[in-house]
Formats: C-alpha cells, sequence, structure tokens
C-alpha cells in the first residue's frame, strides 16, 4: 500500500485553516500562528500527506495572492464559500506547517479562471532551486530550499455546475494534458492527478471520466474520485452499507480507465485518487449560493459525528485499502472543524470527534501489505443495496513490524456478529491488542465537554488458539485486532 492512502484535506473554507490549523492569538500557537494544540492531535491522527488549497476554493483561488509579506497581501472575494479571503496563509506557510507535522503536501492547480501559465509558475515557485525569478522570490520570501511538492491535482470537480469555471469533459480533458505537458517541462519527476466525478450520482459519471482521459491519458498518473456519505438521505442500514457505493465507484473508474488506456494503445496503468471522502450530513447544508458575503459567522459545515458514522467511516477505509492495489492517494475531507475528525473552538480547546478513531488506529497499525479476505458471512439487502455483507474485513502484514492487522465493521443494528478467521499460515501468532468502538446508543457524540465519550475500549473474549482467531463483535462497531507474528510460513495471499 502507498502510504499515501492515508491523506488528509485542508481547504479555505470556513474554520478549516482559520482558527482551525491557523490563529496566532491562541495560548498555544507558534511562531508562524499554527495551533500547537491542534498540530499534536494531527499527529496523534496519523495522516501521511494533506491536499491544499481546495477544493472548490482553488477554481477561483490566486496563489500569488498568498505569498511575501503578510501585511501586503490583497483581501479577495471568495467566490466558491462567498466569504472574504484575507490570504494569510498561503503555499510557504503551508508547506513549512504540513513539514512539522509530519505531511507531504499535495497541492491544487486552479484550472477554473486561470490555466496553463499559472500552474507552470505556482510550480517554479514551489520546486525549482534557484536562478529564476519566480524561486528567487521564494528565497526573499524566506524559503531558500525547494518545497520538492511532488503530487499536483489538475484542479478540482470541473464536471461540476458548481465549480467556478466549469468545463465539459472534452474541454477539461484539453486543457488537462496542455497544463500536464507544461508542468514536466519544468519538474519531470511530479505526478499529476486528473479530475474524475464528483460523485457517482453525477449524470456524466463513467462518461466524463472516458472523454477527458482520451485527451490526457499518457499525461497524467491518476483519476481523482470524489465521494461523500450523508446519514439523513436513507435508511439507517443503507448508511451502514455506504461502502458498496465506494467499491462500485472504484471498480468503474478503473474499468474505464483500463478502456481508455487500451484505446489509446498505452503501455500505461493509470491508478486513483480519492482525494475527497468522508461521511457528510451534506442535506443539512443549504448549499453556497445561500451563503453571503457579510456573515460574520465564518462555521461551514461543522458536522458533530455519532457513533454510526465511525463505523461508516472504518468500513470506507475498509475498501480503500482492499483496493490499494488501484488506490493510491485517498484525502479524507476534511482535517479541521469542515466536516472534520478534529474540532476546535476559537481562543479554546481541541478535541477528538468519533470518526477521527478509525482513521488514527488505520493509519497507525494498518501498514505494510494488504492481504486478500474473503469473508463468508450473512448478508441482507437495504433499501438502496442488494447482497449486503453484515461483517466486512481486511488484514494488513507489516513485514518489518512482525505485525498483523485485521480491521473489521459489524454492520448489524441489533445483533452481534461472532468473528472467526484462519491464520495458520502465520506462525507464532500472539494477540497484541483488540479494540472495539462502539455505543450502547450508536447517536453517542463527543463534545468539548465530553470528548471522550466515544472511544475505542479493549474487546473483551478475543481468543487465539492454533493460528485460529475467534472474536464476538458488538452491534455498529469499528474493532481492530493486532497480532505479532514471526511470519507468514507460505506466502500471504494463501492466508
Amino acid at each position: 500500500m502507498d502510504p499515501r492512502l492515508y491523506g488528509t484535506f485542508v481547504e479555505h473554507m470556513g474554520r478549516s485553516v482559520y482558527t482551525g490549523i491557523y490563529e496566532p492569538s491562541h495560548p498555544t500557537a507558534d511562531a508562524d500562528g499554527f495551533r500547537s494544540d491542534v498540530a499534536d492531535l494531527v499527529r496523534e491522527l496519523g495522516p501521511t500527506a494533506a491536499r491544499y488549497p481546495g477544493g472548490n476554493f482553488v477554481s477561483g483561488y490566486r496563489w500569488e495572492d498568498g505569498i511575501g509579506p503578510v501585511a501586503e497581501r490583497p483581501r479577495r472575494l471568495d467566490l466558491a464559500w462567498r466569504r472574504v479571503e484575507t490570504n494569510e496563509v498561503g503555499v510557504d506557510e503551508f508547506a513549512r506547517w504540513a513539514e512539522r507535522v509530519g505531511l507531504e503536501p499535495i497541492l491544487a492547480v486552479n484550472l477554473g479562471t486561470r490555466g496553463v501559465q499559472e500552474a507552470v509558475d505556482l510550480l517554479e515557485y514551489c520546486n525549482h532551486p534557484g536562478g529564476t525569478e519566480l524561486s528567487d522570490l521564494r528565497r526573499a520570501n524566506g524559503t531558500k530550499e525547494p518545497h520538492d511538492v511532488r503530487t499536483w491535482c489538475l484542479g478540482n470537480e470541473l464536471d461540476g455546475p458548481w465549480q467556478v469555471g466549469h468545463k465539459t469533459a472534452h474541454e477539461y480533458g484539453r486543457l488537462a494534458a496542455e497544463t500536464a505537458r507544461a508542468m514536466r517541462m519544468v519538474d519531470p519527476r511530479i505526478e499529476l492527478v486528473a479530475c474524475g466525478s464528483s460523485n457517482s450520482a453525477m449524470p456524466t459519471f463513467g462518461a466524463w471520466e472516458a472523454t477527458m482521459l482520451e485527451e490526457c491519458y499518457d499525461l497524467v498518473d491518476y483519476v481523482s474520485l470524489h465521494t461523500y456519505y450523508d446519514p439523513h438521505v436513507t435508511d439507517r442500514a443503507s448508511f451502514l452499507a455506504s461502502s458498496l457505493d465506494l467499491e462500485h465507484m472504484i471498480r468503474t473508474v478503473v474499468a474505464t480507465a483500463d478502456h481508455v488506456g487500451a484505446r489509446v494503445r498505452s503501455q500505461r496503468r493509470l491508478r486513483l485518487s480519492v482525494d475527497e471522502w468522508n461521511v457528510w450530513h451534506q442535506s443539512r447544508f443549504a448549499g453556497q449560493d445561500g451563503l453571503a458575503y457579510d456573515d460574520e459567522d465564518p462555521a461551514l459545515i461543522e458536522d458533530v459525528y455519532d457513533v454510526t458514522d465511525a463505523v461508516v467511516v472504518g468500513s470506507l477505509l475498509i475498501t480503500l485499502l482492499r483496493h490499494c492495489d488501484r488506490v493510491g492517494i485517498a484525502c479524507q475531507a476534511q482535517l479541521v472543524n469542515v466536516i472534520a475528525p478534529i474540532m476546535t473552538r476559537a481562543d479554546g480547546g481541541a478535541w477528538r470527534q468519533t470518526i477521527f478513531h478509525p482513521f488514527a488506529q488505520a493509519s497507525r497499525y494498518a501498514r505494510g501489505e494488504v492481504l486478500r479476505v474473503e469473508p463468508r458471512v450473512r448478508r441482507h439487502s437495504t433499501a438502496d443495496h442488494d447482497d449486503v455483507p453484515v461483517l466486512d474485513a481486511v488484514a494488513t502484514w507489516d513485514e518489518q513490524a512482525g505485525a498483523l492487522t485485521v480491521l473489521c465493521v459489524n454492520r448489524d443494528q441489533q445483533e452481534q456478529v461472532r468473528f472467526e478467521a484462519d491464520a495458520r499460515s502465520f506462525t507464532g501468532l500472539r494477540l497484541l491488542e483488540a479494540t472495539v468502538l462502539t455505543a450502547d446508543d450508536p447517536t453517542t457524540t463527543n463534545t468539548e465537554a465530553a470528548p471522550d465519550a466515544v472511544r475505542p475500549r479493549p474487546l473483551e473474549g478475543v481468543e487465539v488458539q492454533d493460528g485460529r482467531i475467534s472474536a464476538v463483535l458488538p452491534a455498529v462497531s469499528w474493532a481492530v485486532l493486532r497480532f505479532t507474528a514471526a511470519g507468514p510460513a507460505s506466502s500471504p495471499h494463501q492466508s
């Protein structure tokens, strides 16, 4: 698996940046104005990469506004989220913060209102060592060494009519191709992500990918896909099965990309970047058209997550891991305050939402090689999905650490599920730790006053005998089982 599967997303939106990661007046602020209490939680969460600065925001963004002396930076209208952008944080500040918290920056360029030249200029500013106007400008702005950003997104959600600079698939494909060609002239080491569909409900889903990839297939490395799941638009059983839609999206985009690759006679195989995914109570958001520039409240879609949301996030992580042969990058959206695992109060505290825990545990423990797991489980149907496995699971083997990790969810709302696994091909198997995240009331949330109301607790009764694992998972739960082992006696793919 590519470690960037555990990516995150920071957009200039709501309180994601300002009073989220950055708040110069906060008691914990560092010399650059970034909150140290938030930075500590980011390190605990364990993301490996961060996509920036958007999102819808990037489609109208002028990156030059965010460099140089902060006092001289212009205030601009952000057309995407109907706010005034102060530009106190720009690419230099973000890159330095990302390095401090251990994140690889993934930058998006504006292909909504801008194009080839502006993308090339930003790349030169970030990655060229020196001796040119833009690279020397970066050095003059206080960053002597290049930011060396390796992964670049060619725009954002340009299939969507809500996007500033919305384009047809053909228009976008041509622009992406020309931008990619020029950017590779500046730095041939970079990886490029082409915009796929914004969600599986788009009327152009599949057709968008097929058309735009005809233009840029050999010039990009990844196709993006975005997906969010809303508990309020369906019944709870269907919401708990949301990962089946992600499974469908991944398989569809992979099949479409491979078909185009065959049509254009390419020897390359593109990978996927699921660079926006999460649970989002989207039906409660009236939309950006209802926002006003004079609104003094910067808060925007600050969803509060419960146990059910956390179990769905866990199942989405399992699906991403299962498809790590084709999914190289994934970014949970977003990191702080805006549909986020971390919440803050301006001038106050920071705390973990319920969805923090599945991500943190997967990022910490599910590393190395992903093992093929084919559970034989009871299945049911919901209003939106047929043939839903009640239990879903994936396993990873970290040879360097000698660690076998099993991640699993129980989607049943009433019944516990017995989990049994045959791991006899791993020698010296020994249980290290087993935890479960659940609650008698699956609507339980974490708050600033009760930040640990929901957190993983020990899973009792796990048995390991002669390489066979047995456990009982409570209804609506996320579980992590960790084992030490000397290693597989045969190929782990046969386990």
